[in-house]
């Protein structure tokens, strides 16, 4: 267990931290191009909502039960529903933002979204952490698809910080700090969860943290897929990130 614990943090940690990728594309001042966004976006989506339903929630029935599994799952949901609608944050690319022509505007901007990015990816890092606790392999395939649709957040926040300031270090380090969550999440499911840990509150875990991935995905991740203008090529990003993680998950079988 005590090895998984390790792993759990370490995989985590690699998906915050993505955002500091979508940092460097942005000092790099080499956007993706929207259809790139899309299906990438688009395939993070379909992993993750396979992988909810088809792992986090069906393990989480065969340990807590039917009921209890399904109420976890909305629990997951309600809380990112919650979070979105007190802190909302928004990708690059989605639309224009108010105030960007200033530099005090875009400095503004890329600290709201570092702040909105952060207080996202804080649930994440928990689902991340309870995925991995379940099966090392699970965890594995969250965390990369956390990870790839971390990269534009992270262009989110370094763009406008840099386009304002022209420091790369502070552009840099805004969008590292709204990373920096996930891994802190995770820590804090280990110091609350851990002592008490059974198969019932790893079920629950399970359920929460799929209603969270699914939420995230269907609220958050394929909108902003399409918000590129890239045509169908989100929907093929999920279909393809959804046949990629059954094919995945059945040769780990």
């Amino acid at each position: 267990m005590e090895h998984n614990i390790v792993i759990a943090l370490l995989l985590t940690a690699g998906a915050g931290l993505a955002t500091t990728i979508g940092s460097l594309l942005g000092l790099a001042v080499r956007k993706p191009g929207p259809r790139f966004m899309g299906f990438t976006l688009g395939f993070s989506a379909g992993v993750m909502v396979l992988v909810s339903f088809v792992e986090l929630l069906q393990g989480s029935i065969e340990s807590i039960g039917f009921l209890s599994a399904h109420l976890g799952f909305f629990i997951g949901m309600m809380s990112i529903f919650l979070i979105d609608f007190l802190v909302p944050h928004e990708y690059i690319g989605q639309h224009d933002h108010p105030g960007g022509k200033s530099a005090n505007g875009l400095m503004r901007t890329g600290l709201l979204v570092a702040f909105g990015i952060g207080i996202h990816n804080f649930p994440e890092g928990m689902a991340t952490f309870a995925g991995a606790l379940q099966d090392v392999r699970l965890g594995i395939a969250i965390a990369v698809a956390i990870a790839i649709h971390n990269i534009p957040e992270g262009l989110a926040v370094s763009a406008p910080v840099y386009a304002a300031t022209g420091s790369r270090g502070k552009a840099f380090l805004w969008s590292f700090l709204s990373g920096v969550s996930e891994p802190v999440g995770a820590g804090l499911a280990a110091l609350l969860l851990l002592p008490f840990l059974t198969p019932t509150v790893l079920g629950w875990m399970l359920a929460i943290g799929a209603g969270i991935m699914v939420s995230i995905s269907l609220d958050e991740i394929v909108p902003a897929a399409k918000s590129f203008g890239s045509e169908h090529t989100p929907i093929v990003g999920v279909i393809a990130g959804a046949i990629v993680m059954t094919l995945s998950l059945w040769m780990l079988k």
